[in-house]
């Protein structure tokens, strides 16, 4: 009887669970980004849009609108999680820097306002999305638009990887092993100490 009423306890807590996650992918030249409302075990699409960054001649300026997107998206939508997408490690240095640094200003924006932050490699995205780690933004998007419901998809497609994301973070909840996860500033320095650069004595970057 008690393992019953347990049972009944935790399926009520499930479908009355209700949270907003948004999903960011973090790119040089565009930031896809896309909301979900979790009620229980469905979710519903909120929003998907991008944020066109290569108007922007200075890297700087782009990582700033980066920074204020992010933030604009928290105090508006008040996300309960943010999923983020991890950089692709490629063969082009500076490209691998510059992707890193977009990811860094959209996370301190989350962890700025204590928002619980989740990393998950491309192909993991890809994989949840439509049980390929290999599969294309086309095949991605397909499977978004038929899981969500989308009228239509929009025409660059980068924009639908942010989405993707926040879909992804939702299949892996009650999974003892997802992606990444960070709590807070002091949490993500904790387990990325190789990844934080002491500033020199005398200001500016090491060489």
């Amino acid at each position: 009887m008690l393992a019953v009423l347990l049972k009944l306890t935790i399926n009520n807590t499930l479908s009355t669970t209700e949270k907003i996650i948004l999903g960011i992918d973090p790119g040089t030249t565009i930031m896809g980004f896309g909301l979900i409302k979790v009620l229980g075990k469905k979710m519903h699409f909120l929003q998907l849009n991008e944020l066109q960054l290569s108007k922007y001649d200075d890297h700087y300026v782009r990582l700033r609108h980066i920074f204020e997107r992010t933030i604009e998206l928290i105090d508006t939508f008040h996300p309960d999680e943010i999923a983020i997408e991890a950089p692709f490690f490629g063969k082009n240095v500076q490209s691998m820097l510059k992707l890193g640094r977009a990811q860094g200003v959209a996370m301190a924006a989350g962890l700025s306002r204590q928002v619980p932050i989740t990393e998950y490699s491309p192909k993991k995205i890809k994989m949840a999305i439509t049980g390929n780690g290999n599969a294309s933004k086309e095949q991605v998007a397909k499977m978004l638009q038929s899981t969500l419901g989308l009228k239509e998809l929009p025409k660059n497609l980068d924009s639908t990887d942010g989405l993707a994301a926040a879909v992804c973070h939702f299949y892996n909840q009650g999974r003892v092993e997802v992606g990444k996860s960070y709590s807070g500033w002091a949490a993500f320095v904790k387990q990325n100490e190789k990844r934080i650069v002491p500033p020199t004595p005398g200001g500016g970057d090491k060489a």
